[in-house]
């Protein structure tokens, strides 16, 4: 199912922000690497440009030592991405669409921008968590981890009860008036 523009990640402003992005963290990166930047100047002076091409906080990010995230491409990535909005009039489906994106492992055979960053869109980046968390109340990363009951069985809830969850739970009216 195809989500309307609002509620799916913009991959077009990603694709366009991105080289630019990544060539910015690489180049800061050999430049700690030839001069160091104790100081943190060069740190900053990243962070400014990156802000003001994206609009970004970039304090939730870790330009410094991205080797110890996902790397350079998905950071770069992350940036480039705008952030999910608070959208008032979602319906059941499109939940439950979302939902099935976050539980299902699909791999595009798509060597697009879009095919590339799709998977890591799904599960890996808090793009789709970030969305839920900004117009469902009751989400909570654990709808989507396992659980042990009492005889010491695993289970994990079903694409159908995570969006019932959420459906019931309403949508965030607090954030929708942030």
């Amino acid at each position: 199912m195809k989500l309307r523009d609002k509620i799916e990640p913009d991959f077009e402003t990603a694709e366009k922000r991105y080289p630019e992005v990544l060539k910015l963290i690489l180049d800061y990166t050999d430049w700690c690497d030839e001069h160091g930047d104790e100081d943190s100047v060069e740190y900053k002076k990243l962070e400014e440009r990156l802000h003001i091409m994206t609009g970004k906080e970039m304090s939730r990010f870790n330009l410094w030592e991205w080797w110890e995230g996902d790397g350079a491409e998905h950071l770069s990535f992350d940036i480039s991405l705008p952030d999910p909005q608070i959208v008032e009039d979602i319906t059941k489906d499109e939940l439950a669409e979302i939902v099935r994106r976050m539980k299902t492992f699909e791999i595009p055979d798509d060597q697009s921008f879009k095919g590339i960053f799709y998977s890591y869109i799904c599960f890996g980046s808090n793009y789709f968590p970030d969305f839920l968390k900004l117009n469902f109340k009751d989400y909570h990363i654990k709808l989507f981890q396992s659980h042990q009951d009492k005889e010491g069985n695993y289970y994990e809830y079903s694409p159908e009860e995570i969006t019932d969850t959420l459906w019931k739970g309403g949508l965030n009216y607090n954030a929708i008036r942030k």
